[in-house]
This record gives structure tokens, sequence and C-alpha cells, in this order.
């Protein structure tokens, strides 16, 4: 049997309207057009759907019938024909998130490439930048969505917390620490401490646990990046704190925990009181579906 939905369609408008031409109208097609899909199904069915007289059209009985199928199939097919253009706007387009630079290369990557190879009509912008910038980018709306520290400022956004990275000590494999199994965190009392700048997110709370343990430590370089820290460490200029995020560490260092634990609050932001495009939001759900699978399986580190 072949029938198609443009005849159903001229169909369900003739039946309703009762009139050939009134029908043409509301589907933006000729009367002879419609006269013709009428009588291609009236052909393939082999009944009768109209009597028609010179004042209107009236459904036969057969037609009264197929009137009332057709629109219960019709109105299904279309819902499920929206449902699926839905899905498919849902995992297509550009999406921008900032990230700060330890999340940028240990977070970032995993969710980006299973962006990639689930939906690959989507783009992931990734804005690789401090947290002061990644704050500022947020508010502006220059993306679509942050990954940060958990902001002082907390109540500018709305956030979602989905990883708690803890903080680890690294010094080289000569260093008195070395040879202990964690480190406690007053031991740093006077030892010389190479931090990232207050660019940093993690900074911030690095200062809050000395000040809290009551340590005083020379800070005695402050440095932009983890790496450039790790080399400082390895030149023999101090030891530095940094999230396990950030490892692993060169060959020539080592890492040990730090106790009592202090971690830092990795956090979703976006601008307080805006909605996500349905894209970014399936972003927002893969990063912290990735977060999750971190949590289950910590990354691995050297510690001898």
């Amino acid at each position: 049997m072949n029938i198609s939905l443009r005849q159903l369609r001229a169909f369900l408008a003739v039946a309703r309207l009762r009139h050939f031409r009134r029908a043409a109208e509301s589907l933006h097609l000729t009367q002879p057009a419609v006269s013709r899909h009428i009588a291609e199904l009236e052909a393939e069915l082999e009944v009768r759907l109209f009597d028609r007289n010179t004042r209107e059209v009236v459904p036969t009985e057969a037609g009264r019938y197929l009137q009332g199928a057709v629109e219960r199939v019709l109105d299904e097919l279309e819902g499920v024909l929206a449902h699926v253009h839905s899905e498919s706007e849902r995992q297509r387009g550009k999406v921008r998130v900032a990230a700060v630079p330890t999340l940028s290369a240990g977070l970032m990557p995993t969710c980006i490439a299973s962006c990639a190879r689930d939906y690959p009509e989507l783009t992931v912008q990734l804005h690789d930048q401090v947290q002061t910038l990644v704050l500022d980018s947020v508010r502006g709306g220059e993306v679509d969505f942050g990954l940060a520290i958990e902001p002082a400022d907390r109540e500018s956004f709305d956030s979602e917390t989905i990883l708690h990275d803890p903080f680890m000590l690294v010094c080289r494999r000569d260093h008195a620490f070395a040879s202990l199994p964690d480190v406690p965190w007053k031991k740093l009392k006077g030892q010389p401490l190479v931090l990232l700048d207050h660019a940093s997110g993690s900074r911030r709370l690095i200062d809050l646990q000395l000040v809290a343990q009551r340590i005083q430590a020379p800070v005695v370089q402050q440095t932009g990046h983890t790496l450039t820290a790790f080399r400082m460490v390895e030149a023999g200029l101090g030891v530095t704190i940094t999230p396990q995020l950030s490892l692993p560490v060169p060959e020539a260092l080592v890492v040990r925990p730090l106790t009592p634990v202090a971690h830092r609050a990795i956090t979703l932001i976006r601008r307080r009181h805006r909605s996500l495009s349905p894209v970014a939001e399936l972003v927002w759900t893969r990063i912290r579906e990735t977060a999750v699978q971190l949590t289950l399986a910590p990354p691995k580190r050297k510690t001898r």
C-alpha cells in the first residue's frame, strides 16, 4: 500500500473543514492538488472517503473512522519527530568553557574527547585561564560557564561542586620529607616554600590552611604554573604544595600526602540566575560525570 503523509494531511484538512478550497488554503496548496491527493488516497484504499454536494463535503462512515485513527497517529508521529529534532539540536553547536590550568590539563581533555566521540557535531572550546580570569569570563558572559576552584564570592554565581581535590606535598628525593609516608602540615614550619601566585584559586586555600595550622614558613618563590614550581623544587629552592590533579611530577621529585587532609572544591560555575542552553547543559553534565570517574579511580602518582 502506497500512502503518503501529504495525502493523509490533505485528507484531515478536508475532513475538518468540510471544504476543498479552505482545506487547500490551510495547507498552502492549490485546490486541484488537494483534490488529487484525496482521489489518490481513495483509489489506494479502494473506498469512498467523502460524500460531496454543492454546499459541503461530508466524510463517509469509512472517512470518519479514518479521520479519528489518522489524527491519533499523526499527533503521535509529530511528537516523535519533534523529540528527535530537539535531541539533534541538543547535540550540535559550540560550547565555551573557561577552566583553571590544573583542571584544563587534569580534567578537561578526557571530557572534550568523550564529547567528540559521542557528539561529533558538538564543539567544546576551552579557555585555559587563571582563576581570576575564569571568574571574570563567566561574569562577563564571554563563556557559557566555568570550571574553577570554589570562589570566595560564591554567592555571585550559580554553582555545583563536583570534586574535592586534596593538596599534596612535593619535594626532592633527597629531602627529609621523602622518607615519610605522609607529611604533617606542622612540619612545614620554617621550610622554604615555592607556591603558585595569588592569581591561582588554590593559593588562597593554601594560605588559609597555613594560618589555621599556625605555620610560619617563608615563601621564597611564587609562580604562575605548577610546572615552574616543580622545576624550582627540583633545583633545590624549597618544597611546594600542589593539588592532586596537577600530578604527575618530574622523575626527580616525590609526592607525599599532607595531614590532616585539606582539599580544594572543584566547582562548575555559571552566571547567577542564567540558565544554560541545552548543548551547554550537556557539556556541564559530561564534566560532572568525568569528575565522578576520577573520584572512583584517582590518578596514580609516583611516590618513590
